[in-house]
């Protein structure tokens, strides 16, 4: 099978590239595969390039690249196409509206992936009729605005299957939107077996790993780790990651730390890639987020040997963790029972060593060959279809576009009429 990916931008660092980069990667072994980023705004990719697979680029944003695309008029004029309810609609433009939509008109391949929300429906209205078309769902519905739940319900039906991270947001998909004859089905991430020996349980060390968002919750790991030094002065916390596009709780969270007189005990480390050296000094793994799609950090940490405390959010830690068995579950938002969590395994190291090893053992569902296996059946499936799918596919579509194209109108006419209620008030 020819398989394409569209990614956002593959030259970043995010969990969904190194998911993309994972799959891909396992695939190309067995099957042509390329990854199409949208956005290149470096020459090589901060997380390396699978190998075996092609790299392509849509706009390119390097100053000093021939091709520099950075002045292209249609650069600076608003997307049309791409959701105004995918966070990401402000990178989005003419631009990109037009070099979509040549890539995937002109796409030859058995299978096109998308990767966000806002390149799914790019998926859905461009991708010429032929390509088994794919959407990948890193985020959960719940999480998107109402604006963008609109959107999916109304361009998804064109689509021939949607996966999820979890069977919850699985769930979420099938009762809350009508996709008929769309497949959907949950496939987790991946995470590679580490390159480094498992964590030996003796550093007195807590790691936690994130950006550095209010969604992460690390002010309240902050908070419950003054509980624990309060009884175990001897161990620390380093928490990994920076800010993004989203926010940035930096300065936040040190004058937690300082409030709390904590600068000797808890340790802003950075972004760090990789993760795989810095999870095994530690014997205890800390997540304290209000929400994870799915939990990246806490396969990472488990696959390292290391035993994960985590807040029981919607919707992946549920699905990773075997709470008292490979891990804990606490409640959401819950300082007291994330602190006494971490205190019961620093007490035992029996408790700890024993979870820590169920952890790897649990982990390895995980691996990048098995997710593709997964991934792999459903392409086949579809592709298999053939002609009988085809042109029950093209009926469906015939349908399906019809509603699309009154939406449209309707889409555009409301936001023409907010547009030009903001530049009334403007003016004023």
């Amino acid at each position: 099978m020819h398989i394409s990916f569209l990614l956002h931008n593959a030259y970043g660092i995010g969990g969904t590239i190194r998911t993309t980069f994972n799959l891909a990667r396992i695939l190309a072994e067995r099957h042509d595969v390329e990854i199409v980023s949208v956005f290149r705004h470096r020459d090589e990719p901060m997380m390396g390039a699978p190998a075996g697979v092609a790299m392509k680029h849509l706009v390119d944003l390097r100053g000093k690249s021939p091709g520099y695309d950075g002045k292209h008029p249609d650069h600076q004029r608003p997307a049309r196409v791409f959701p105004r309810g995918d966070g990401r609609y402000k990178q989005y433009s003419r631009l990109t509206d037009a070099r979509i939509a040549a890539h995937l008109g002109s796409l030859r391949a058995d299978v096109v992936v998308g990767t966000r929300p806002g390149l799914n429906v790019h998926i859905a209205r461009q991708a010429r009729r032929g390509p088994v078309r794919i959407a990948q769902e890193h985020l959960t519905l719940d999480s998107h605005g109402y604006r963008l739940r609109r959107e999916i319900g109304h361009r998804y039906p064109l689509l021939d299957a949607v996966t999820t991270v979890t069977e919850a947001d699985a769930r979420a998909y099938r009762g809350q939107l009508k996709l008929s004859g769309v497949r959907i089905v949950s496939v987790p991430n991946s995470v590679p077996a580490p390159t480094v020996a498992p964590a030996d349980h003796k550093g007195k060390w807590i790691v936690a790993a994130g950006r550095l968002t209010k969604v992460k919750r690390f002010d309240l790991l902050v908070k419950a780790f003054s509980k624990v030094v309060a009884a175990h002065p001897d161990w620390r916390l380093r928490i990994y990651g920076g800010p993004d596009a989203t926010g940035n709780e930096k300065n936040a969270l040190l004058a937690l730390v300082e409030e709390r007189q904590l600068h000797n005990h808890v340790y802003l480390m950075g972004p760090a890639n990789p993760l795989e050296p810095e999870w095994v000094k530690g014997s205890i793994a800390a997540v304290t987020s209000s929400l994870e799609s799915f939990g990246m950090t806490i396969v990472e940490a488990m696959r390292c040997g290391v035993p994960v405390v985590s807040t029981d959010c919607p919707h992946g830690p549920g699905e990773i963790i075997e709470d008292g068995v490979d891990g804990r579950l606490v409640p959401v938002g819950d300082v007291d029972a994330i602190a006494d969590a971490l205190i019961a395994l620093i007490e035992d190291d029996e408790l700890r060593r024993r979870t820590g090893q169920a952890a790897l053992a649990a982990s390895a569902r995980f691996d990048p060959e098995r997710i593709a296996e997964r991934h792999e059946a459903l392409f086949t499936e579809l592709v298999g279809q053939g002609d009988r799918g085809f042109w029950r596919g093209a009926v469906r579509d015939t349908l399906n576009r019809g509603r699309s194209s009154l939406y449209d109108g309707i889409y555009s006419a409301r936001y023409r009429a907010a547009d030009a209620i903001r530049r009334g008030r403007k003016s004023r």
